[in-house]
């Protein structure tokens, strides 16, 4: 059987006249690449996994990484990505919830599991499960399908216009859908892709030195490199922002820095396929603090706490229909039937409907914390402090951030007679847990605070003195 994304991805290394480079400096060409992956679906064909069947991939924004999911598409197993600098709990945790026997990185092939993960009727057409946090404090698996992923590609080629003469450079990591999909991009266009293995305004400086024309990145990324007073960035031809809310200001640094470039604003979800709104050049500045209009085939709909559809200026819940959509949450059909209203994806953002037509999020009826663009379950963090032998009680919430969009704050109690510091806390943590989800700020207090009814409130956490709090 051909799989369309392995079919989309050895096409575009075929013809791809440039090799994928690194700022890193490890480069490949492509050729190298279509044996890596050769390499790959032989050593999975020899282990003998099954055709949906799922797979980790280690991966670190490196250009083999790129084989490695060629290949393991060619043997039609399913990757499960994952960042090479994961906490070795995430790792177990990951390998526990997808039953995986079989983690890759690069062409090596290690054994994770000793039996095949059980037949699962959602995998027998999916490429992908990325895990996102969600607000039951819990990771879950999106499973994405080789159809829906390679449709939605071909529509962002007909809104972006990558050209064959660009050099895209993505510092976003491949283990997220946005970075995947810009660099897969990229390479159906033949355009040059320089990929950063990890974001620094240094690092994507030398990037944009060597010719870049198209940078990708969450305003946080763009907020550090327009701090950086070494950058220069008036060449770029194109700039595509997402993962959070640019603002107005943001957008307007961005502008006057890369003066020649067009400006793309994305919003989207892993679950809707990403991408299902744009504000583009057309529409600003206009349109700044909105997200202007759903893209090709995506249609939407706010609903009102009533249950009726929101009119304009009414605020309700965000939901999305997308044909570019989720197979659906690994091994949770019931997870996956509550998230649809009638075909809608229920988003859990709260929105309006402006006067000139276009979405305006005001807040999120979830309590999910976009740090950087990386979307965190602040229940999640809760419960991983808890397990500290010294930690009685945490709340964790997002801060505003003039940096990472929302910083992470939590509000610590420790257990009676004992001490910690924030230092040892964040030590602790990093050892479980991926750095992104790690506390930027914690506060020592007697009590969580709570709000009318006693009960735990999140909103308290921004409350706190600066007085309490350890960075």
């Amino acid at each position: 059987m051909t799989w369309p994304l392995a079919s989309f991805v050895a096409a575009a290394l075929r013809s791809q006249p440039h090799d994928i480079d690194s700022v890193g400096g490890a480069g490949h060409t492509p050729s190298d690449l279509i044996v890596l992956a050769e390499r790959v679906s032989h050593a999975l064909s020899h282990e003998q996994v099954r055709p949906g069947e799922p797979v980790h991939v280690r991966m670190g924004n490196r250009p083999a990484d790129l084989g490695s999911l060629l290949g393991v598409w060619q043997a039609g197993a399913v990757a499960v990505p994952i960042h090479v600098s994961a906490a070795a709990a995430t790792v177990e945790s990951l390998q526990k919830s997808t039953g995986a026997r079989a983690l890759i990185d690069g062409d090596r092939l290690e054994r994770c599991g000793a039996s095949p993960p059980p037949d699962r009727g959602l995998m027998r057409d999916a490429a992908l499960v990325i895990f996102t946090s969600g607000s039951t404090g819990q990771p879950k698996g999106v499973v994405i399908g080789h159809q829906r992923f390679a449709d939605k590609l071909l529509a962002l080629d007909r809104l972006l216009k990558f050209e064959s003469s660009d050099v895209a450079l993505v510092p976003l990591q491949l283990t997220f859908i946005f970075g995947l999909w810009i660099s897969l991009l990229a390479l159906h266009a033949g355009a040059r892709l320089v990929l950063v293995p990890k974001f620094s305004s240094e690092a994507v400086r030398r990037g944009i030195e060597n010719g870049a024309t198209v940078l990708a990145g969450v305003p946080s990324m763009f907020r550090t490199l327009l701090a950086d007073p070494g950058v220069s960035v008036p060449d770029l031809r194109m700039l595509v922002s997402g993962g959070e809310i640019l603002s107005r200001p943001l957008a307007a640094a961005m502008q006057r820095a890369a003066p020649r470039a067009a400006m793309f604003d994305l919003y989207g979800l892993t679950e809707t396929g990403s991408c299902d709104f744009v504000l583009g050049p057309d529409d600003q500045p206009a349109g700044f603090e909105t997200i202007g209009s759903p893209t090709e085939k995506v249609a939407f709909r706010l609903m009102a706490a009533d249950g009726r559809v929101a009119g304009t200026g009414t605020v309700g819940e965000l939901q999305i229909c997308t044909p570019f959509g989720m197979l659906g949450y690994l091994d949770q059909p019931q997870l996956t039937a509550d998230s649809f209203s009638d075909g809608y994806f229920r988003t859990g953002d709260l929105a309006r409907l402006t006067p000139g037509g276009r979405v305006q999020l005001v807040g999120r009826s979830k309590d999910i914390i976009s740090r950087g663009g990386n979307k965190i379950a602040p229940l999640e963090i809760d419960n991983l402090l808890c397990e500290h032998p010294d930690v009685a009680a945490a709340l964790c919430a997002g801060v505003p951030d003039e940096r990472l969009g929302e910083a992470v704050h939590a509000v610590i109690v420790l257990r009676p007679g004992v001490q910690t510091s924030a230092d040892a806390l964040r030590n602790w943590m990093l050892a479980r847990t991926e750095r992104f989800k790690v506390p930027d700020a914690f506060h020592f207090s007697d009590a969580l605070p709570a709000g009318p009814a006693g009960k735990a409130d999140r909103r308290g956490v921004a409350q706190l003195s600066p007085q309490k709090t350890s960075r």
